[in-house]
């Protein structure tokens, strides 16, 4: 309870989107190839990213 209003630091939310990135990515590779392979390199962005940060 008490982190309830504890906000993300920039890591987590990069993360987060990285997770969400690879996530629709992957739901996509099933049925359109090319929006999947441009939400795969978003998230090779993002992971380059939260590289940096370490």
């Amino acid at each position: 309870m008490f982190g309830l209003f504890k906000k993300k630091t920039e890591k987590e939310k990069l993360e987060d989107k990285y997770q969400k990135l690879l996530d629709q990515s992957y739901k996509l590779s099933h049925t359109n190839r090319a929006e999947s392979d441009k939400l795969a390199a978003e998230a090779e962005e993002v992971r380059v990213k939260l590289d940096a940060m370490d």
